[in-house]
């Protein structure tokens, strides 16, 4: 097999971070609400998300520094320990294109991608009324990744949201139905293609 091989310390920052994001593909898109100590609602998608343990269900995004700044959303996680993450639909992707603008602090993106905005139970950021996936999380940790500028939030899941007739009998959630949109890189994304199943060993 033909090969190349890059050495990221070699490369300028910015061709090593384009061949990382187009080689973790697809990537799940964490859609992050979040809500300052003063009452500013922030709401922005991040693609360096995941679920990180369980079984109590743990989350995180990376929320990396906007010219040398703190993101609303890292700092209103810090100033209030809570954020409500979503899972975006094909049906939601153009608003949370809106919100992944550089909006000004304060800026409600809410209101901008016209996006009703439904209470949570457990923490205070609101969520997405229209998100089909939305998990209410109480920050646990907040993480600087030595030698970048990104800062990972992770939390603990206290409650989910998810639309009725998402949930199969086994108490999953259908990914045909969900109709998730993954990241890829630039201004690429994807949709969810074939899914087929492999049992796992038994050993």
């Amino acid at each position: 097999m033909d090969t190349v091989s890059f050495v990221p310390e070699a490369m300028p920052p910015r061709d090593a971070y384009r061949l990382l994001v187009s080689s973790v593909v697809p990537r799940p898109i964490g859609w992050a609400s979040t809500i300052g100590a003063d009452g500013s609602i922030n709401l922005a998608p991040f693609s360096f998300f995941n679920a990180v343990g369980g079984p109590m269900p743990f989350v995180m995004i990376s929320v990396s520094r906007r010219a040398g700044a703190l993101k609303d959303t890292l700092r209103n996680a810090a100033e209030t320990g809570e954020m409500v993450l979503h899972i975006v639909s094909e049906d939601l992707a153009p608003q949370m294109n809106i919100t992944s603008g550089d909006w000004a602090y304060g800026e409600n993106e809410f209101e901008r991608a016209g996006l009703e905005m439904a209470p949570s139970v457990d923490v205070r950021p609101p969520r997405v009324a229209a998100a089909p996936v939305a998990m209410e999380v109480n920050v646990t940790q907040i993480v600087p990744v030595e030698g970048s500028s990104y800062t990972m939030i992770i939390g603990r899941v206290v409650r989910f949201h998810i639309r009725r007739d998402l949930l199969r009998p086994d108490g999953t959630v259908d990914p045909l139905r969900l109709k998730p949109v993954a990241r890829l890189s630039g201004d690429e994304y994807a949709r969810l293609g074939e899914v087929f199943a492999m049992a796992r060993p038994k050993v």
